[in-house]
């Protein structure tokens, strides 16, 4: 069963940063693209940033410059460094994996069939 569970959301205050973190058990990290996408009370879940098993990443354009995505293979982690935080950047932000060996991670949401319960993120102004 697989199982991918985020940790690292809290509250702080605008231009600060916060650290997400993500594993993901039940299946195998090698060939697996993993995403970060968010989602606001009354808005869609939109993507945040992905990174491919070869890691090659991308970013939304509201949090290029601000964000880092990064994995750690060996310890099936991934990590979303987050600085310059906006108040807008505020909501829960959800961990998402598919097996993928190849190719750039897919940025929707739709691709992704493995999803963690979210972590909150809260940016005050």
């Amino acid at each position: 069963q697989v199982q991918v569970v985020e940790s690292g959301g809290g509250l702080v205050q605008a231009g600060g940063s916060l650290r997400l973190s993500c594993t993901a058990s039940g299946l195998p990290f090698a060939g697996v693209a993993m995403g970060w996408f968010r989602q606001a009370p009354g808005k869609v879940r939109e993507g945040v940033s992905c990174i491919s098993w070869t890691a090659d990443t991308a970013y939304a354009d509201s949090v290029k410059g601000r964000f880092t995505i990064s994995r750690d293979n060996a310890k099936n982690t991934l990590h979303l460094q987050m600085n310059l935080l906006k108040p807008e950047d505020s909501a829960m932000y959800f961990c998402a994996a598919i097996p993928l060996a190849w190719g750039d991670c897919p940025v929707s949401a739709g691709a992704y069939p493995y999803w963690g319960q979210g972590t909150q993120v809260t940016v005050s102004s």
